[in-house]
Order: structure tokens, then C-alpha cells, then sequence
């Protein structure tokens, strides 16, 4: 959000002659409603997961770029639970993380940061934490043919999430009582 500063903020505060010093300074947003924030950001990051997320899997499954489907029903982990629900699940984990590690920022910054955010942390934590722990090679084995799927993948998870926080995150400050 742009808020004037300076002399001059004021319209027509300068005497006929003089020069506007006015200056632009671009303030961050406080949440008057953290919980519903954080709340907002946890459904968001499962929402993203099913449309952004599983739906760009879809098109580069479709472009035959990817050999794994979307939406795969594939029992995964120690309670044989769909890859596409604990996609979900993780999904929520990380927007709740995107939500709290953003909630000073709106509108187009917002969207950058959470697309950002997408794009780099849970990448790394595939590549460097997870994909170990499975007994994978870190980071694809560093081919760089299949390392580009993730921050693209997480990337557009979290602009998605990005759109949810701003959708229904702020609903209040935009009129709406909900």
C-alpha cells in the first residue's frame, strides 16, 4: 500500500508556486485478525494444492514433461493414505507457514512474495529433507532436465495461495462482514 508522505501530503497544502515534495512510501499491512489469517492461509494452501498445484501436474503430465499423474489415488506413507490427500495435507502445513511469514504484506506484493515463497522453501525441504528421508537422491540427483518441476510446481501453490489469502483472508477490510 503507497501512502503519501512528506510536505504536501495533503492536497492542496503548497502554496500556488511551490513544488509537491511529496514521497511515496510504501507501507506493510498489519493483521487485525491473525487467527482468521492464519486459518484462511491453512485452507488456502490445501485449496492450491488441488487446483494450482495438481492442475499445472496435469498440463505437463499432458505435455508428457512429467511421467507422474495428478490426482494420484496411490497409497503413500506409513497410514496408506492418497498422494493427492497428503499433497493436500501438506499443502495446508506450508500455507499456514506462507500465511504467518507474510501477514505484513497485500495486494501484488503479496502474490510476488507468496509465488516466491513457493517456489524456493518447499522446494528445498523436498530436495534436501524429504526426498533423503525416502531414500532419494537429493534434488533429483542434481539433473537439471527434472529440477525445474518443483519451484515451478510449488510456485504456482503458492500463488494460489497466495490468491486465497487475499480473497478471504482481508474480507473485512473490504467491506464484508464474515
Amino acid at each position: 500500500m503507497l501512502v503519501r508522505t512528506g510536505q504536501g501530503a495533503e492536497p492542496g497544502s503548497t502554496a500556488p508556486g511551490q513544488m509537491d515534495m511529496t514521497s511515496y512510501a510504501l507501507r506493510r499491512f498489519v493483521v487485525p485478525h491473525l487467527g482468521r489469517w492464519l486459518l484462511v492461509g491453512l485452507f488456502s494452501g490445501a485449496v492450491a494444492v488441488l487446483i494450482f498445484h495438481q492442475g499445472a501436474l496435469a498440463m505437463l503430465h499432458s505435455a508428457g514433461l512429467v511421467p507422474n499423474a495428478p490426482y494420484s489415488m496411490k497409497a503413500v506413507g506409513p497410514w496408506a493414505v492418497p498422494q493427492v490427500w497428503s499433497s493436500a495435507f501438506f499443502g495446508a502445513l506450508w500455507g499456514l507457514v506462507l500465511a504467518f511469514s507474510l501477514r505484513h504484506w497485500d495486494g501484488p506484493s503479496l502474490l510476488l512474495l507468496s509465488a516466491i515463497f513457493g517456489a524456493i522453501f518447499p522446494t528445498l525441504v523436498a530436495w534436501f529433507v524429504v526426498a533423503p528421508l525416502k531414500h532419494q537422491p537429493m534434488a533429483g540427483g542434481f539433473h537439471l532436465a527434472t529440477m525445474w518441476i518443483g519451484p515451478v510446481l510449488n510456485g504456482l501453490w503458492g500463488l494460489g495461495t497466495g490468491i486465497g489469502l487475499i480473497l478471504f483472508g482481508r474480507a473485512h477490510l473490504r467491506g464484508l462482514r464474515i
